[in-house]
């Protein structure tokens, strides 16, 4: 048997009955189908209400409808016809219900008009009327047939006389020898393009096919049964090594029964091969009616995947984007990011809903395979992706994403590391799936590389106490439960789940691991291996494979384990089969529909937390529109510049603890001003201003993405590595302060939180794969009284060019991005003083702390007071004080302390010399 070997791996889903990571369809025009028109007078066109018209998609008006280029709803057009286009009187429904009439109906005056100009004046008046089986009395009367014979029923005088003109006698047929048919030809049967006269037995159409509603089980909250504790170590890399077991290809599934019920195996089975003879639009159209929880679609987000994920979150009480320990306290500190991973993940929809959730304070990571599956970064409109990073392997940005590639795997492992202070995510999401169309049955099996290679993968980045969630199929081999087994030994907690959103009719479940445990390295290393012996027999003339990596006696030993495993199988395997039968009924009567999704919707998107709206495309203001909202039309003092530092202004201090200072930068030579206030409507919509009334904001010039609702104020600082020939320069935006990062308003906070804040918004932009991009960079910050700090960061750098000057240089602390030492030009320092009068901050030597002080009230506190005491955005930036470093100014280090010029100007050793008579005090 020859090796299957799929065309494409994507990482889309496309298992029997299910397809989320399409983004919504453009709605196509609905019109009723009309008759061509023809010449003369003809007859209308009677249609089944099962012929379709060329090209409708019909489907695409249920639920809630959202246009992928305008992102508005789209109304359902007026029509007599249900959800699926399918009509309340089909002719499908039997007797009693009336036919359709489709097409254009001409009046008798019209036809005679035609007849007249066409010289057929003394054509006999005839009487058209639409057919109806209630006519009116004057034309029930029986009207006697050239042979005698009464014709008795409800028929006009026309058609009475009509078949008696053809020789018509009751009871009989027409005909020489009355061998016409005598019975009421009935209605059609046909099902859009499917062969006149094919008859698919199992499925033949039928109204009298009902369903019983009771026999489904439907809960908005998901009951949750974990696999109870494994109470045994994580299993070392020798016992592992000695548990693969290796065989020929199998490609048969209906005889894998170790880990469910015979009897379910082959229902489900049997269920699905029905369905192969159906074509897939009446497939899709009786899944669609009949699934109650199918009209909660994408909602806001991407596509239906995302949905499943708010989904899975709010089930778990939302361990994903909310983890806590098992205390239950938050992992997360006040300055800590939300790292995750999101694998096999496009187009991305997994990552747009915690974007959503978080914002820009989770920062993501992604490896998908390139190409059509690749993430659609720019069809986030819920979760801005400005936090999102996507990796595909070796080659970085130029890899092609192969997770069957066990090389690409490790570069992301390592990628990721370096990103999160070699720490590791807090979950990882694995979506991934290609198509097996035409092999559904043994989806399992053709998935089980896939399977390893994302469990190895999250793995390999997941820190310690960290979640997995991860799509499977059925399990049912004794592969896929090994490995089922082996995170069973790697986590605190494992459940196999399927979620709501989930279609009830597939194969697909999700496993979801809580906490895991330190010490599973040996697991890691071990999934390694087997990634690598699958890439050497993964040729297509190959029947090698691994049939086992945990022996069936080691998973049968553990019976709460194996308990688990089977009833789980057979549960969702009978609700499987139910929903099947389901799809069946409504697949053979199309007058039944599902009562509750609309009730279903509201209720879930409730649970989840997830508003109930229509997908749209962020609206973007102006910038000028955009200031006013974020400052509250506060703008009179952005055009405030900083005074310039004198010894006078020394003296003035009551107290050093009270000021920071931070060193500024140069953009270009002998350019007066770098300084700037940046905005952002969204993404790449960034625009500068000075700050100045009659000035305008300008759009970036640079490459820079930033979430919306940003502003802040900094500087275009231009940063060199190495020195002389060897110099190489990059332009940055240092952030100085900030009022608004990404929703989040910081200008009334201390300087020092806000500059914390900053410190973690550079962080969660931060993009080392993406060279093309402006790198942000926090400015460090300095308290006046560690002024020598400060002063240690200076020094002496040569610059590249013909000059080849010496220039007075700051060194920046080294960050993940910067993969050698980086300096810029210094031009100054800029002083905030950051208590507001009448308080200030002083130091205890007593407890050898500071304190805050109340001059007016006399007032102290060890804690910085909620109200009054902080200087916020608006009081440092209008008491700025700047030293700008001019030719002439003593700022390297002297020969001798006392070298300090009397000149009227601060240097280097007045400051200095200031500050430790201060502190001496």
């Amino acid at each position: 048997m020859s090796a299957f070997k799929p065309k494409m791996l994507s990482d889309t889903s496309e298992d029997d009955t299910d397809n989320d990571h399409e983004s919504p369809k453009k709605t196509q025009s609905f019109r009723p189908a009309q008759a061509p028109r023809k010449a003369g007078f003809s007859m209308p066109k009677l249609c089944g209400d099962d012929e379709e018209e060329e090209g409708s998609n019909t489907d695409d008006w249920e639920g809630r409808n959202v246009n992928d280029d305008t992102g508005k709803v789209k109304k359902a057009p007026s029509s007599s016809e249900d959800e699926d286009g399918e009509s309340a009187n089909s002719d499908d429904s039997g007797g009693g219900k009336k036919n359709t009439w489709r097409g254009k109906y001409k009046s008798p005056g019209a036809v005679n008009n035609r007849k007249r100009k066409s010289g057929m004046h003394d054509s006999p008046k005839v009487k058209f009327q639409r057919f109806s089986h209630d006519l009116p009395k004057e034309d029930d009367d029986d009207v006697e047939s050239g042979s005698g014979i009464s014709m008795g029923g409800h028929y006009s005088n026309v058609s009475k006389k009509l078949m008696a003109s053809m020789g018509y006698k009751a009871g009989t047929g027409l005909g020489k020898d009355n061998q016409g048919i005598r019975d009421i030809i009935p209605t059609s049967k046909q099902r859009g393009r499917r062969g006149l006269g094919l008859s698919m037995e199992g499925l033949e159409p039928s109204t009298d096919i009902t369903w019983d509603f009771e026999e489904e089980e439907v809960d908005v909250k998901e009951p949750l049964e974990w696999i109870p504790e494994c109470e045994e170590e994580p299993p070392n890399i020798t016992q592992l090594r000695e548990w693969v077991t290796e065989g020929k290809k199998k490609l048969t599934i209906d005889d894998e029964t170790c880990f469910c019920d015979e009897d379910v195996l082959r229902e489900v089975l049997d269920c699905k091969s029905v369905f192969d003879r159906l074509e897939p639009e009446e497939l899709r159209r009786a899944r669609t009616r009949s699934n109650p929880f199918e009209t909660i679609r994408g909602g806001i987000f991407l596509n239906r995947a995302a949905m499943k994920m708010a989904n899975m979150d709010a089930a778990f009480d939302f361990m994903f984007t909310s983890p806590k320990d098992e205390n239950g306290d938050s992992v997360l500190g006040p300055d800590d990011l939300l790292y995750f991973a999101d694998i096999c993940a496009g187009p991305g929809g997994f990552s747009e809903y915690v974007l959503w959730r978080k914002g820009w304070q989770a920062k993501g990571f992604g490896f998908t395979l390139k190409g059509a599956n690749d993430f659609k970064l720019e069809d986030f409109f819920a979760g801005s992706p400005d936090t999102f990073e996507p990796y595909y392997g070796v080659g970085e940005l130029a890899g092609d994403g192969d997770i069957f590639v066990p090389e690409n795997i490790r570069a992301f492992s390592r990628f990721v590391k370096s990103s999160t202070d070699n720490q590791g995510v807090h979950f990882v999401m694995a979506d991934g799936g290609f198509s097996v169309e035409g092999q559904e049955n043994i989806q399992e099996i053709l998935s089980k590389r896939l399977y390893l290679c994302q469990f190895y993968m999250a793995l390999s980045v997941l820190r310690t106490g960290g979640h997995f969630v991860c799509k499977l199929f059925d399990i049912f081999t004794v592969f896929s439960v090994g490995l089922v087994y082996l995170m069973y030994r790697t986590f605190r907690h494992v459940c196999i789940f399927k979620p709501n959103t989930s279609r009830p009719a597939n194969s697909e479940r999700y496993i979801v691991c809580k906490w895991r445990h330190p010490d599973t390295k040996d697991v890691e290393d071990y999934m390694y291996e087997l990634c690598c012996r699958f890439q050497q027999i993964s040729s297509v003339t190959s029947q090698d494979d691994i049939i086992e990596v945990v022996p069936l006696e080691v998973i049968n030993d553990d019976d709460a384990f194996s308990k688990y495993i089977r009833d789980s199988n057979n549960k969702l395997g009978r609700a499987q089969v139910t929903h099947l039968k389901k799809i069946k009924a409504f697949a053979q009567n199309s007058d039944l529909y599902e009562e509750r999704q609309s009730s279903l919707r509201k209720e879930c998107l409730q649970h989840w937390k997830v508003p109930d709206q229509a997908r749209s495309e962020p609206k973007r203001q102006s910038p000028e529109a955009k200031l006013k909202e974020l400052t509250k039309n506060e703008l009179s003092y952005f055009d405030k510049r900083p005074d310039e530092l004198k010894p006078k202004f020394l003296e003035g201090i009551k107290s050093i603890y009270d000021y920071r200072c931070v060193v500024c930068g140069e953009w270009k030579p002998n350019l007066q001003d770098n300084k700037f206030f940046f905005l952002s409507v969204g993404r790449k919509h960034v625009y500068q201003w000075t700050g100045i009334p009659t000035d305008q904001w300008k759009k970036m010039s640079e490459n820079l993405e930033l979430p919306a609702d940003t502003l802040f104020y900094g500087e275009m600082v231009q940063e060199f590595a190495g020195e002389g020939r060897q110099q190489k320069r990059f332009n940055t935006i240092h952030i100085i302060d900030a009022l608004v990062l990404g929703k989040v308003s910081v200008k009334d906070m201390h300087y020092e939180q806000r500059m914390k804040w900053v410190h973690k918004f550079v962080k969660a932009l931060s993009k080392p794969s993406r060279s093309d991009l402006t790198p942000l960079r926090a400015k460090e910050v300095f308290k006046l009284q560690n002024v020598e700090s400060l002063f240690d960061r200076i020094s002496l750098k040569l610059e590249k060019g013909a000059a080849r000057n010496m220039r007075l240089s700051c060194t920046v602390p080294r960050e993940v991005r910067d993969r050698e030492e980086k300096h810029f030009s210094a031009t100054g320092v800029l002083f905030y003083r950051t208590t507001k009068e009448p308080w200030h901050e002083e130091f205890s030597l007593s407890s050898q702390r500071t304190y805050f002080f109340n001059t007016m009230t006399k007032k102290s506190d060890y804690n910085m007071p909620q109200r009054g005491c902080a200087a916020s955005f608006k009081d440092c930036f209008t008491s700025a004080v700047l030293w700008p470093w001019i030719p002439g100014l003593k700022i390297l280090p002297p020969k001798s302390p006392n070298d300090c010029p009397n000149d009227g100007r601060v240097h280097r050793m007045t400051l200095i010399n200031f500050v430790k008579r201060r502190l001496s005090k």
